[in-house]
């Protein structure tokens, strides 16, 4: 039986650290495990610019212990109204390694996402000539679509279209929930790859309507049925190079996960190696953890690999009922669990 298992230092290809004390109190938990960050724009208000993305990456910086070797990769927030120049002259300027495309009322904080798709062809052009990386949060947000089919209707009414109008543009389809997305995937041209959160891996709708409803298990987009969740451990195991790690790890305080209307997102921070690894010795795939969680995404996005190596051991590890953050408590995924690895420091 394996012991010990020492890779590159990995990377978070999607994130949201957050900001404000939230930010002060959760970035260690990416930084301690995690070289760099795609880190997410969806802030009130949201990074929509070169100027406002230099201000928040001077704020991670800031919050981030000293000790700790952290690079955070900036994203823009894609609008309706969208300055291709500006978006241009950050990703020269070293800026933007990215921009994110929200659904508008999407997720979290979407509210001033696209409206309409087509407006932002002049932008993704100009994304493809500059070889800027389009983030995609994967839901059409109509009413009278199903939650549970949005990811799937999406891929239909846009993905397909933006793929085929813009063959040579980077494409990152995020946090795939459904074996719809795998196969767009894995049938698309090297253009397309797609990130894979930890929750997505272990838990399906379930888990948070099964005993009641269970807020802490809630995240968009939704878990979605059993055959979905065993698509996507097939994909991350499978060695593809378009397949690789983002957590969307996404805090929440317990009472606004707790309240009449919870927050959508799940602290997976504090664990995140830990609970991957699971998944890929379950599977039987250890020999593939490396290239999912250190090698697929910075050869996407055309950066080296780090240097640096970590060592997971097999000694185990408790996840504790609360952490505190901002000033409350705030719930860990797997809390109260034991997961059979832990990060040697």
């Amino acid at each position: 039986m394996v012991e010990t298992i020492t890779i590159r230092r990995p990377d978070d290809w999607h994130v949201h650290l957050r900001d404000g004390d939230m930010l002060r109190d959760c970035v260690a938990y990416t930084a301690r495990q995690f070289a760099r960050a795609i880190v997410m724009p969806n802030l009130t208000p949201p990074v929509i610019d070169t100027q406002s993305a230099i201000a928040y990456r001077d704020r991670i910086m800031a919050a981030v212990p000293a000790g700790m070797a952290f690079t955070p990769l900036m994203t823009c927030y894609l609008t309706d109204n969208t300055d291709a120049d500006d978006l241009a002259r950050g990703k020269a300027q070293g800026v933007f390694t990215a921009a994110k495309l929200y659904p508008a009322n999407a997720t979290t904080n979407s509210a001033h996402g696209v409206t309409d798709m087509a407006r932002l062809d002049p932008v993704f052009a100009r994304m493809q000539s500059d070889g800027i990386i389009l983030c995609i949060h994967g839901e059409v947000t109509e009413g009278e679509i199903d939650i549970f089919d949005r990811e799937a209707e999406f891929i239909e009414r846009h993905l397909r279209g933006i793929v085929s109008r813009f063959p040579e543009l980077k494409i990152v389809f995020e946090h795939i929930t459904t074996s719809d997305a795998v196969e767009f995937v894995e049938a698309a041209g090297d253009n397309v790859a797609a990130t894979i959160t930890p929750q997505h891996l272990h838990i399906n709708r379930n888990a948070m309507l099964v005993g009641g409803m269970q807020p802490h298990a809630y995240c968009l987009p939704v878990a979605k049925r059993e055959a979905h969740r065993l698509a996507l451990r097939k994909a991350a195991v499978s060695g593809s190079t378009k397949f690789f790690l983002g957590t969307d790890s996404a805090p929440h305080t317990r009472e606004a996960k707790e309240s009449a209307c919870g927050c959508a997102g799940i602290f997976n921070a504090p664990y995140a190696l830990e609970s991957y690894l699971a998944v890929f010795e379950e599977e039987g795939a250890l020999d593939k953890f490396e290239g999912f969680a250190s090698l697929h995404g910075p050869a996407f996005y055309g950066l080296p690999v780090n240097q640096e190596r970590i060592t997971l051991t097999r000694n185990g590890v408790d996840v504790p009922q609360m952490l505190q953050a901002a000033g409350s408590d705030i719930v860990p995924f797997h809390a109260g669990q034991r997961l059979d690895w832990t990060l040697t420091l």
